[in-house]
């Protein structure tokens, strides 16, 4: 019977525990469980520790633990241990099953001392081969992903939540000339950081101290590296996030994309389009000065007109390259700087007494619209002081160029009495002109007939590589 105690005065009996209920946890617990003797002999295994390397009690029970253990000095050391009284908890050793497979297991094990004397061991083993199997698959796939890291030509690295470097590959230590320190570098890897334009960028500043301060990737961003050498490279960074399966943030993963190439080619190719743009203007000038040359020396009145019309023409031409010329974008030109310089060069056919008033927003255009619309804006200035100043050759033109839903719309307006656009037009070469390079422009042209006439010209400011994909 169990003993009975005394609680609060009333007694209560614990539960009734009698041999064969120890014998059956033994031999029916769901734990494999052995006794091991002072001299390494088995001296009873429970069925789910048989079950577990597939021996018959016989087979096993009665036997040296020894014969069953992969590795001799592990089970050397755990009976050594035990017999100092040392508790083994979760100790790692490997077991032959009988079908000759490797059981990994880890065991927790004590001893039974009596009055000094070994008595026997008490051993639960736990089996965790799956375990161990799977743990071997991330080592192997984490060793052949540091095999990739370090085969890419790219720098990479990697930090913990922190900034602190936990990781980087060959390149990244070549790019910067430098080996970073693992645990004590942190946010990049590069010995010091300038923006773009050349300031200095605090390490706790970078694109990767934003990346892990924000939780997000950074994209797009230029800067500058100094190498400890001195030695300086552009490079773009793509910092990104890590986390683990609850969404955490674990550290971030960073690549370092060299872009010193493409920054010379840039260089180079600005220097062959400088060269090209300033061989362009100056055939410009020269064909201009020819034709008005010739226009002088002409005693035909109709041929010196047109001869006239021609040097406008090339001028507003010769305008347009100017202004893409001093621009640092040569895909682009400053809207309000094009519009000044076209209408400076056809100012020089007019008289003293034409006043030009120019509105334009801010904003640019594309290299590919700059020529047509030159032209297409010489020919409406040209039409204006034409037809729209007094017999004493005084008038004022308004001349805008503004956004409107997306498109540029150029409209010059003058004072004068305005022209019948469907007559004029079907005699007028300018005119023929216009409505051809409006064409080209994919945009529209209207006349608002007069007094003042006003033209308009709206078009959507795209190159004509991009019209033709859009067609």
């Amino acid at each position: 019977m169990g003993k009975v105690e005394l609680v609060s005065g009333t007694p209560i009996a614990q539960t009734d525990i009698f041999p064969e209920d120890y014998e059956d946890f033994f031999e029916n617990g769901a734990v494999a469980l052995h006794l091991v003797g002072a001299d390494g002999t088995i001296l009873r295994a429970n069925q789910a520790e048989l079950d577990l390397l597939g021996y018959a009690a016989d087979e096993y029970v009665g036997r040296p633990i020894s014969e069953f253990h992969a590795d001799p000095h592990t089970i050397d050391e755990m009976l050594t241990r035990l017999a100092s009284g040392e508790k083994l908890v979760r100790f790692p050793a490997r077991m032959r099953a009988k079908d000759g497979t490797i059981k990994h297991v880890e065991t927790t094990s004590s001893a039974q001392i009596r009055k000094g004397e070994f008595i026997h061991t008490r051993c639960f083993t736990t089996d965790v081969t799956e375990i161990v199997r799977v743990r071997r698959q991330l080592v192997r796939k984490d060793e052949e992903m540091r095999q990739v890291l370090e085969a890419l030509p790219a720098a990479v690295y990697t930090t913990d939540a922190q900034g602190k470097i936990t990781y980087f590959n060959r390149a990244a230590a070549d790019l910067a000339g430098r080996e970073p320190i693992i645990g004590e570098d942190e946010w990049c890897v590069t010995f010091r950081l300038f923006t773009a334009d050349g300031q200095p960028l605090p390490h706790n500043e970078c694109p990767m101290a934003i990346t892990l301060k924000e939780n997000r990737p950074v994209r797009g961003v230029e800067a500058m590296a100094q190498r400890p050498d001195g030695s300086m490279f552009p490079f773009l960074p793509f910092p990104t996030p890590m986390r683990n399966d609850d969404g955490e943030l674990t550290g971030a993963v960073n690549m370092l994309v060299d872009i010193s190439d493409r920054k010379l080619a840039e260089s180079n190719q600005r220097v062959f389009l400088d060269e090209l743009n300033h061989r362009v203007k100056n055939n410009m000038m020269m064909l201009y000065a020819l034709i008005r040359s010739a226009q002088r020396e002409s005693n035909s009145r109709e041929a010196s007109v047109v001869l006239g019309d021609a040097a406008q023409r090339v001028g507003a031409m010769a305008s347009a390259q100017q202004a893409l010329y001093t621009e640092h974008d040569r895909s682009e030109v400053e809207a309000r700087n094009f519009v000044r310089a076209v209408c400076d060069s056809a100012r020089q056919a007019f008289s003293k007494n034409v006043t030009l008033h120019i509105d334009v927003d801010a904003g640019n255009l594309a290299n590919d619209v700059t020529m047509p619309l030159a032209l297409v804006l010489n020919e409406l200035l040209t039409n204006a002081a034409k037809h729209g100043c007094d017999d004493e050759g005084n008038c004022e033109i308004w001349i805008s160029l503004k956004r409107s839903e997306g498109d540029f719309e150029l409209t010059v307006r003058d004072n004068g009495p305005g022209f019948d656009f469907k007559v004029t037009g079907r005699r007028s070469s300018g005119t023929g002109l216009v409505s051809g390079l409006v064409r080209q422009l994919r945009g529209s042209f209207s006349v608002a007939p007069g007094p003042g006439a006003r033209c308009t010209v709206r078009f959507t400011n795209q190159s004509q590589s991009e019209s033709s994909l859009d067609s």
